[in-house]
């Protein structure tokens, strides 16, 4: 009892910390050189997600928190002017406050024109004070202060030293998917794994013993005040149960290590061979179990003794009911949870707790609604073959899904094996398999006979017949973008058609990786292995690029990618598809893509030995490494526009953002 006490108490506790949101508004100073002594001083603001920020208005105590933006000068310059946005302001009338506002979306620039009144360099505190808030709801108000120094010795761009008060790292982060994105995935899939026959007949049982519990209890008040109470705790015992693990491992190689560390494991979790091919193998056996080849169960001692201890009754007793419910249900929830788990590493540390913990909810929703009202099991659906339907469907959801593990050791390491095309043959014959399944012409072990087509199974056929039909054009080349953060890159495609010329009417067909070279050196560093899409023209090597581009007078465009990175995927396909994208892309710039998980050991020439004597072999560690140190980056993908001479930013950063409209603008305004 004592220690259930203890696990409810520390679950309660760290529930808030789940919710609490971290700063979405991260900036990045520079100071640059307008005419003779006069500098302008630039905050860039990088905001995540959907969240704003106020413009420089002061609105009184009735309105919002603008934006304030000072330059302790201390004597030593003279302000030109005010402080002003440089960026878009979106302005509109606010119904809340009842006045005209002005937001600034990301990325957010804020300028300062200052004129030096002296020879000597002089350093100056700047400080941003600001207030993020999203449709939902505001977060408090925070600051951010750094020191620049002028003028710099490039004589273009500051120097600049961050406060002690402030993080060291902060810069441009990359956006990836919305966590309400993943949020809403662990839901469904939370919902999902109710349906399988591991764990629907777990819910009478359940049933009968919250009804015993209360057969207990002398007085119908006291009956139903035990009741929920009991509910309560079952609830949060299967929500701790699957968070709470997963919640102490990241935090142990937090603590120990820091994000970094965190951030390693996972990185090595989606892209090193050892755990993609583990993972795939178990869906495959997973799948098998689904199909009835055999049962996968856990050891019969484990659910014999929560089964002992689940008869006590009162709150232990409660919890290893909820321990049971768990351990039973793994057979067919354990591929559920591996899935949830696996695509939530594609992002920051925190989002496995964040999507485990919604996954758990939604799971243990309808148990504590019927452990709260169990009169409603008898409007529930009972048992039968459609059960073991829905087994074979997720089997062959599992296998599909499988694929993809493989996929990411075979790109990154370039075996070669699993090609766009052969990938999707794989998908079109699986789920064409499977929509002859829900025809009724495909029969398994434990299956009932399907003697008529129901409308919702009929709703189902037409689907997945529809999504093979939508996949057999992608066996030309078709870009299918609907699935781009799935399939293989369109480059390990054999014959492809170009889409460059989708918009002029017509199409031209070319072999992968044998087209255009633009007149870009021949013998470019690791070429020879890595092309980018749609035949455009690429540096894989920084200083290989940049010195090209300083020669032929382009900017630098930087592209920090990976072949496992589902948002990389989706950008290439999405937005560079696009023929303005493609034509400013291979026309006006100089395209450096940099691979940060390529498993491909260089020779020793072109090893990195860290400041802390770690010596990196790899191309894509040696690409991490770099993108850190340099632009304080780990996320992709990420975007920067480079002058190849200063090495300097031409316009702020970007990451993943669909918007193609946006990408033009950020290619265009950095050719200005």
């Amino acid at each position: 009892m004592k220690y259930f006490r203890l696990l409810l108490l520390s679950l309660l506790l760290a529930i808030p910390a789940f919710g609490q949101m971290n700063q979405p508004v991260t900036w990045k100073a520079e100071a640059v050189q307008v005419e003779g002594n006069v500098y302008e001083i630039r905050l860039t603001g990088a905001i995540t997600g959907n969240w704003h920020i106020y413009d420089l208005t002061d609105y009184g105590s009735s309105g919002p928190n603008g934006t304030v933006f000072t330059v302790e000068d201390g004597g030593k310059v003279e302000l030109v002017g005010d402080p002003y946005i440089s960026s878009e302001v979106h302005r509109g009338y606010d119904d809340i406050f009842g006045m005209e506002i002005g937001t600034c979306e990301s990325p957010v620039v804020i300028c300062q024109k200052v004129e030096l009144i002296q020879d000597d360099p002089v350093t100056l505190q700047v400080t941003v004070e600001w207030q993020a808030c999203s449709d939902e709801n505001c977060l408090p108000p925070d600051d951010y202060t750094v020191s620049v120094t002028l003028p710099s010795d490039s004589g273009s761009e500051a120097g600049m030293t961050v406060s002690e008060d402030d993080d060291p790292n902060a810069a441009v982060p990359g956006e990836g998917k919305s966590i309400w994105g993943l949020i809403l995935e662990a839901i469904a899939w939370g919902f999902v794994a109710l349906l399988t026959p591991c764990v629907f007949p777990m819910i009478p049982m359940t049933v009968s013993f919250f009804l015993k519990q209360n057969q207990a209890v002398e007085g119908e008040e006291e009956k139903k005040g035990r009741g929920k109470w009991l509910a309560t705790v079952f609830g949060i015992s299967i929500v701790a149960l699957y968070t709470i693990p997963i919640a102490i491992i990241i935090l142990i190689t937090y603590f120990a290590g820091g994000a970094t560390v965190t951030a390693d494991i996972f990185n090595w979790l989606a892209t090193h061979w050892l755990p993609n091919i583990i993972f795939f193998l178990i869906f495959m056996l997973f799948a098998a179990s689904f199909f009835g080849a055999f049962e996968i169960t856990l050891p019969s001692s484990w659910l014999n003794k929560s089964d002992e201890k689940s008869n006590r009754g009162g709150l232990a007793g409660v919890f290893f009911v909820a321990l049971t419910l768990v351990l039973v249900s793994f057979s067919c929830t354990g591929p559920i949870v591996g899935s949830v788990l696996i695509k939530s590493t594609q992002g920051q540390f925190w989002e496995p707790i964040i999507t485990m913990l919604a996954f758990s909810i939604a799971f243990a929703l309808p148990f504590t609604l019927l452990a709260f009202v169990p009169s409603l099991l008898d409007k529930l659906p009972k048992s039968g073959g459609w059960l073991n339907s829905v087994k074979v469907v997720l089997g062959f959801v599992e296998v599909a899904l499988g694929f993809k593990f493989l996929s990411v050791a075979d790109q990154t390491y370039h075996w070669h094996l699993l090609d766009r095309e052969v990938y999707l043959a794989i998908w079109i014959v699986v789920f064409s398999l499977l929509g002859l399944y829900l025809l009724g012409k495909i029969k398994f072990k434990f299956d009932s006979p399907v003697e008529y087509i129901g409308v919702f199974r009929l709703i189902l056929v037409i689907t997945v017949f529809s999504f093979v039909v939508y996949m057999i054009p992608g066996m030309w080349g078709a870009p299918l973008k609907a699935l781009s953060g799935y399939l293989p890159p369109i480059t390990t495609q054999d014959f492809v058609l170009d889409p460059a010329q989708h918009s002029g009417g017509g199409v031209t067909a070319y072999v992968a990786g044998q087209g255009r070279d633009d007149g870009f050196p021949a013998d470019r560093k690791y070429a020879d292995f890595l092309h980018l899409p749609y035949d455009i023209p690429a540096f894989f090597d920084y200083e290989e690029a940049r010195a090209y581009a300083a020669e032929v007078g382009k900017p630098l465009l930087i592209d920090f990618t990976g072949h496992g990175c589902v948002n990389c995927r989706e950008m290439e396909s999405r937005v560079w598809s696009d023929p303005r994208v493609l034509k400013l892309m291979k026309e006006d710039y100089v395209v450096c893509s940099l691979y940060g998980d390529d498993k491909t050991v260089l020779d020793e020439k072109y090893w990195v030995t860290t400041d802390k004597g770690k010596v990196l072999k790899s191309l894509g560690k040696i690409n991490s490494w770099f993108v850190m140190q340099r632009y304080h980056v780990n996320a992709q993908p990420y975007y920067a526009v480079i002058d190849p001479v200063t090495e300097k930013h031409k316009v702020p950063s970007r990451s993943y953002n669909l918007d193609r409209d946006a990408y033009v603008e950020f290619l265009e305004k950095g050719l200005e």
